[in-house]
C-alpha cells in the first residue's frame, strides 16, 4: 500500500527547490557567462530560507535518516577543511555553505518522499521544464537554441545542452518508475517519457541519450522480472552476464569502431586532452586537491595553465571523478566512492519490499548517475539537482521502513474460528473463509 505523501503546497515547493537546483532559466538570463554574480546569488536567498523551513518542519522525519546525514557530515567536513589549503579560501568556504544547504534539502527529500513521490514529483517538474523549454527553443531561440559552435542544438531553458540532457535523462527514468510504481497508472508518465526522450534527441548529447535508455530500461527490465517470477529472472541475469561479457570485449578491442558509431572521436570531443591535462596537476596536489570548488576560477593559475595546454576556456574536467581529484584529493574520491559504492548496495537489497513501491526509482537513477560521472562534472556539487538526488537516494536507502501492524481477529472471526466451521462474512478481500473448529 503506498503511504501518503506531503501535502500539495509542500510538493510544490519541493518542486521549486529542484527546479532551482538544475540552473533552469535563471542562470542564462542573469548570468549569461555562467559567471557568479551579486543578483544571482540574491535570488538564491529565499531558496536557502525554504529549505531551512522545510527541514525544520520535518527535523523529526529527517532525523530518522542519521546514518545518510553522517556520510554528508564527512563530506561537508572535509571539503570545510579544504578552505586551509584552497588556492581560494574564499570561494571555498562559500561554496561549503551552498553545498550543506543543498545536502539538507536531500536529506529533506529522501526521509519524506516516499515510495513513488520523488520519482513522481521529479517527472512532473521534468515534464513543467520540458514544455518550457521547447516554448523557449521556438518563442526566444536566442536562448533555446545555441549559436556558437553547437550551433542548431537545443538548450532549452539552460546555459547549455549538456544540462538540458541531464535533466530529462533524470526525469526519462523518473516517470518510468512512475509508470513502474503501485501508483495508477496516467498517461502524464508516458507524456513525460516522450518529451524528456525528445529533448534528448534535440541536444544530440550522446551521453545524455545513453543515460536515459539506461534508466529506462532498468526500470521496465527489472518490471518485467518482477512480474515475471523466478525463470525469467534467472534467464535475465544470465544474459545479462553474457551481454556484459560480450559489451567489454567489444569496447577492449573495438572501442574506436563503437565512438565513430557514436558520432565520437577516440579523444571524446578533447576530453582525454583535459584528463592528461589535469592528471599533471593532480600529482603536484595528490592527498590535498585545490580546494573544494576552487581549481576552476577565472584566476586559478593551475587551471590557466590546463587552459593554456588544451588550448580552449575548459569550464570543468568533464569527470566527476578526476574533478573531485583536484578538488579533495584521493581522500575525498575514495570516501565518496564508499558511500556511492554503499548506498547503491543498500538500494540494490531494498529492492525486494520496496522496490516495486518506488518503481525501482532508487537502483536506476544511480546506474544512471554513475554513468553521467564518467562523462560530467556532478559529483560533490554545491547547487546541483543529480548529486543532490542521489544523496536523497541515500537517506531513503537507510531510512527506517514502517513495521506491518499485526492484524487482530474481528470479534466475529473469533466466534467464528471458536464455534466451528462456518463462512466468514467479514473477510477483507470479499471471498469468504471457512475457520476450522478449534480441537
Amino acid at each position: 500500500m503506498i503511504r501518503p505523501g506531503p501535502p500539495l503546497w509542500e510538493q510544490v515547493a519541493a518542486g521549486f527547490i529542484l527546479c532551482m537546483l538544475t540552473g533552469a532559466l535563471i542562470g542564462p538570463v542573469l548570468a549569461p557567462d555562467q559567471g557568479e554574480t551579486p543578483l544571482l546569488r540574491l535570488f538564491w536567498l529565499p531558496v536557502y530560507a525554504l529549505v531551512a523551513g522545510l527541514t525544520v518542519l520535518r527535523f523529526k522525519t529527517v532525523i530518522k535518516a542519521w546514518p545518510a546525514i553522517l556520510a554528508w557530515a564527512c563530506i561537508v567536513g572535509l571539503a570545510f577543511a579544504s578552505k586551509y589549503w584552497s588556492i581560494d579560501p574564499s570561494t571555498t568556504s562559500r561554496r561549503v555553505i551552498a553545498m550543506v544547504i543543498s545536502g539538507a534539502f536531500a536529506m529533506y527529500l529522501g526521509s519524506t518522499f516516499h515510495g513513488p513521490h520523488l520519482p513522481r514529483l521529479l517527472a512532473r517538474c521534468a515534464l513543467i521544464m520540458g514544455v518550457l523549454s521547447v516554448f523557449m527553443v521556438f518563442a526566444v531561440p536566442s536562448i533555446g537554441v545555441h549559436h556558437d559552435i553547437n550551433a542548431g542544438m537545443w538548450r532549452g531553458i539552460w546555459y547549455e545542452k549538456n544540462q538540458m540532457g541531464i535533466v530529462m535523462a533524470a526525469g526519462g527514468t523518473a516517470a518510468a518508475a512512475w509508470m513502474a510504481s503501485e501508483d495508477r497508472l496516467r498517461p502524464v508518465p508516458l507524456l513525460t517519457i516522450l518529451v524528456c526522450i525528445g529533448l534528448v534527441l534535440a541536444t544530440r548529447s550522446k551521453t545524455s541519450l545513453l543515460c536515459v535508455m539506461l534508466g529506462v530500461g532498468m526500470v521496465a527490465a527489472l518490471w518485467t522480472l518482477k512480474r515475471g517470477g523466478p525463470a525469467l529472472a534467472v534467464a535475465a541475469v544470465w544474459m545479462g552476464v553474457v551481454g556484459g561479457a560480450v559489451g567489454w570485449w567489444l569496447w577492449t578491442y573495438e572501442s574506436a569502431e563503437i565512438l565513430a558509431a557514436l558520432g565520437k572521436d577516440p579523444s571524446l570531443t578533447g576530453r582525454t586532452g583535459i584528463w592528461d591535462a589535469l592528471f599533471t596537476k593532480i600529482a603536484e596536489r595528490p592527498w590535498t586537491g585545490y580546494g573544494y570548488n576552487a581549481f576552476w576560477g577565472k584566476e586559478s593559475e593551475p587551471a590557466l595553465w590546463v587552459r593554456y595546454q588544451t588550448g580552449w576556456l575548459v569550464p570543468s574536467a568533464h569527470n566527476g571523478w578526476i574533478d573531485l581529484l583536484v578538488q579533495l584529493g584521493w581522500p575525498g574520491a575514495v570516501l565518496v566512492g564508499t558511500i556511492m559504492a554503499a548506498s547503491y548496495l543498500l538500494t540494490l537489497l531494498r529492492l525486494p519490499t520496496a522496490g516495486l513501491r518506488e518503481g525501482f526509482w532508487g537502483i536506476a537513477y544511480l546506474s544512471v548517475y554513475i554513468l553521467l560521472t564518467l562523462s560530467e562534472s556532478v559529483l560533490v556539487s554545491a547547487q546541483n539537482m543529480p548529486w543532490t538526488l542521489c544523496l536523497a537516494i541515500l537517506a531513503r536507502a537507510v531510512y527506517p521502513e514502517p513495521r506491518t501492524e499485526r492484524a487482530t481477529l474481528a470479534p466475529s472471526r473469533r466466534r467464528a474460528y471458536q464455534t466451528g466451521p462456518r463462512i466468514a462474512s467479514d473477510c477483507t478481500d470479499g471471498r469468504p473463509l471457512l475457520y476450522p473448529r478449534r480441537r
